[in-house]
């Protein structure tokens, strides 16, 4: 044979297996249609009932009994508490990937006014509260049920398996109990005899709808939560001499933890953040309390720069506590990792998000100081997270509610573009990992 004729038949072997993804998943517009108001009818039940962290119970039920109907193997259910895992393998040999989605509400009265709006009350932390999915996770669960119909109804054409992951307690769980993200990895989500070799989870965000936002490598920042307990002296509030007030003590840790990110850090190493977003103290206005405690969260996107914030906040706040005759203890604990795109991995996928969403919708985005527990499962193998508009683009940037807003709403003309995508990175991860 020719070396000319040898070249054309390779070249005609590759296109035909390159081909053979992409014409599986552009045969899928009908499944993709037939699927889009069973998203729809999804996400509206969840969102009418929500449930908190590790209390994902009928959403969990539900999840699981949709899985069993599609045939989809070694549905396990209790996962860190209400997790739901299934595997589907696909009719074609192929990697094991994972698509994820997180499952819980918040402690949020909803003030949006749709017809299918939250009623439900749960209770967080010993007090009742309302609850809201005001972060959009009811889009999540219902895209990831919907995407895994489409796969479920064409194994046949999907090379490798996919196992679908559906996570509890991505806000946290309460406190004194484990869960979320770390405890489905501490129970073996990951594990097995075919592991998966990388995963991809979505979020909804309040861009125009139906874009998908991505950033190569740090895109969330890494979260640490905070608690500072300020002890005085309690006394008569006519008489603060006599005692040591904890509140003054407080504001003016308030105040001064906030130059560390201005005046003491390296920002061009990654910007940082430090909240404080609760302070309790005292019964009344006559009595200096005794103690106050404080409650925040702590940002950042360098592990160095994290290292020096916490070690120059303790300082601080010890130092300012002395300085007025009290005490002060500084806890940092619950450390979510930042959450970011494998750059190799957001390349050989690049042609899928401008498959799922068209060209013109996908676009690079900047840090978020937001945090997510999917960076656990990224410290354990590559990972693609994506943010999915869900605001019509009618509407202001400035007049869009953001995540965790009572007014938090999202327009459905996006879950079928995250269906699409979750779609697609399954049936063309195979052919990509060999890029």
């Amino acid at each position: 044979m020719k070396l000319f004729e040898i070249v054309t038949a390779i070249l005609l072997i590759s296109v035909s297996v390159i081909g053979f993804a992409q014409d599986a998943k552009d045969g899928l517009d009908d499944a993709f249609d037939a699927i889009e108001p069973r998203v729809i009818e999804w996400r509206r039940d969840f969102h009418e009932n929500p449930e908190l962290s590790n209390r994902e119970f009928r959403t969990a039920g539900k999840v699981a009994d949709h899985l069993r109907s599609l045939n989809i193997d070694a549905v396990r259910t209790g996962v860190a508490h209400t997790g739901v895992v299934g595997t589907l393998v696909g009719g074609k040999p192929g990697p094991v990937i994972a698509l994820r989605a997180d499952m819980d509400g918040l402690p949020v009265l909803e003030q949006t006014g749709v017809a299918f709006a939250s009623k439900a009350r749960g209770e967080f932390n010993g007090q009742d509260v309302p609850v809201m999915h005001a972060c959009g996770h009811d889009t999540h669960i219902a895209m990831l049920m919907g995407a895994a119909e489409v796969l479920a109804n064409n194994r046949e054409q999907l090379a490798g398996t996919v196992i679908f992951i559906f996570q509890p307690a991505e806000e946290g769980p309460p406190a004194g109990e484990n869960g979320g993200a770390s405890m489905m990895i501490q129970e073996g989500v990951l594990d097995g005899p075919n592991p998966p070799e990388a995963i991809i989870g979505l979020h909804a965000w309040p861009g125009n709808v139906g874009t998908l936002l991505f950033r190569s490598g740090s895109f969330m920042a890494a979260a640490d939560g905070l608690q500072i307990t300020v002890v005085g002296r309690q006394t008569h509030g006519s008489s603060p001499w006599l005692g040591v007030d904890p509140i003054y003590v407080a504001g003016q840790i308030t105040t001064a933890i906030q130059g560390i990110p201005a005046r003491h850090l390296d920002i061009t190493k990654g910007p940082a953040v430090i909240t404080i977003g609760s302070i309790h103290g005292g019964v009344r206005g006559n009595i200096i309390p005794q103690e106050v405690k404080m409650l925040g969260t702590i940002r950042t996107f360098d592990v160095g720069v994290r290292e020096e914030l916490h070690a120059k906040l303790r300082k601080t706040v010890v130092a300012i506590a002395e300085a007025n005759g009290a005490t002060a203890t500084v806890t940092i604990e619950g450390n979510v990792p930042v959450t970011g795109n494998h750059p190799d991995l957001l390349r050989r996928m690049m042609p899928t998000l401008n498959w799922a969403a068209g060209s013109e919708n996908v676009n690079e985005g900047r840090l978020i100081t937001g945090a997510e527990d999917f960076s656990f499962f990224q410290e354990r193998i590559p990972g693609l997270y994506l943010m999915l508009g869900i605001n019509d683009p009618a509407t202001p940037l400035s007049e869009r509610p953001s995540n965790h807003s009572p007014m938090f709403i999202a327009d459905e003309r996006a879950l079928i573009v995250g269906v699409r995508m979750l779609v697609g990175f399954a049936m063309d991860y195979a052919e990509a990992s060999q890029d």
